[in-house]
């Protein structure tokens, strides 16, 4: 067995194992053998591995300090599948991304800068920055703070992501498809949806044309919906030529992502908390690996911000094109995002915090690229 360093850390509503480059093995195709096995996947309870037995908590990020004057540390997003023997690199996860600039300033590979430290990220997935706004205090990463997120206990110090540019991140263009509006056939007729790439492509259907209300909570949803949903997502899939219509779930499982979109009506988020209609722009419920997201993915909500700008999409169909700070109902409550244009950026506040360090044991045998 190796014994390879790593960091668990929770970054906004997501949790992940931090590890740098260097410890990863030296063979490109033993990488993904790698994570699946410090994970312990497939297998739904990861049971033999660090893996957290859910999407959310079945992520790693690949951390290096970078040669380049532009940015301070490259960062990898894998998505470890629970169920299949395969690992999404496609696209970037914006809650993992929260913790990147605390991990590089905790493991010396960013000096630290009172009161705040700038990190600037260059995610590899989407060859995108992110610039990581992080509180010190005497030297060290701040933790505590009054700053709170929905679908995360407690407060901490706030951590502002500035997505930067983020058209076009995984497809090269903004409309995959060249429209704003596209027509998917499935099983229950033919659907109207937007497919957006903005920090990750996204599927937005509107929530009444699959029978939804919009405001369902993760426990809801009937096995018949989420296959239906996962059925609309694989075709969108197809369009955008990550793999085919019957493969998708299986070679694309994390990208595109679908997202439900509703009007604001007053709705009860998972915790029993009631958000009046007026509180917020828009109602979003996502899938994440197959499965109903708890909360809302941070790319999410970077590019349902970026695409209520952009005419014709179903975003730019309930929320005003001159909203700039843009309120998100999601399951766990509202999120808030604010839009700056020339050039185009979209920020958004989270918390992160250091789990726990240690060695994790592999099955098998890896030269790490270190040696």
């Amino acid at each position: 067995m190796n014994k390879v360093p790593i960091t668990l850390m929770r970054g906004g509503t997501s949790k992940g194992v931090f590890l740098q480059k260097k410890d990863l093995p030296a063979q490109n195709e033993e990488v993904e053998r790698f994570l699946l096995d410090i994970m312990g996947s497939p297998d739904p309870n990861q049971i033999d591995g660090v893996g957290g037995a859910n999407s959310l908590t079945s992520k790693v990020a690949i951390i290096e300090q970078s040669s380049s004057p532009a940015y301070d540390i490259e960062y990898t997003f894998a998505q470890v599948s629970l169920y299949d023997q395969m690992v999404d690199f496609k696209g970037n996860c914006g809650n993992i991304s929260s913790a990147v600039g605390p991990y590089a300033i905790t493991k010396g590979l960013v000096s630290p800068e009172e009161p705040v430290t700038k990190v600037r990220i260059f995610n590899t997935n989407t060859q995108k920055i992110i610039t990581a706004e992080v509180e010190v205090e005497d030297g060290k990463v701040k933790t505590e703070g009054d700053y709170s997120i929905p679908g995360v206990p407690g407060s901490a110090s706030p951590i502002f992501l500035a997505f930067e540019d983020p058209e076009g991140a995984v497809t090269g263009q903004v409309l995959p498809t060249g429209k704003a509006l596209d027509s998917l056939y499935c099983s229950v007729g033919e659907i109207s949806v937007s497919i957006v790439d903005i920090a990750n492509p996204l599927v937005f259907v509107r929530a009444h044309d699959v029978g939804l209300r919009g405001d369902e909570l993760p426990e809801e949803y009937s096995k018949e919906q989420i296959t239906l949903l996962e059925e609309i997502r694989s075709t969108a899939a197809e369009k955008c030529g990550f793999a085919s219509k019957t493969e998708a779930t299986r070679l694309s499982p994390a990208t595109p992502k679908l997202a439900l979109i509703a009007e604001p009506h007053d709705y009860t988020d998972s915790s029993g908390g009631l958000h009046k209609a007026e509180d917020f722009h828009v109602l979003v419920r996502m899938m994440s690996m197959q499965r109903p997201h708890k909360a809302l993915a941070i790319t999410g909500a970077v590019c349902i911000t970026a695409a209520s700008k952009v005419e014709g999409t179903i975003l730019s169909d309930i929320i005003a094109r001159s909203q700039n700070t843009i309120a998100i109902g999601h399951p766990a409550g509202v999120m808030e995002t604010i839009y700056q244009d020339l050039p185009l950026s979209v920020k958004v506040g989270r918390t992160a915090r250091l789990l726990m360090e240690g060695i994790v044991y592999t099955k098998s045998h890896y030269h790490p690229s270190a040696m």
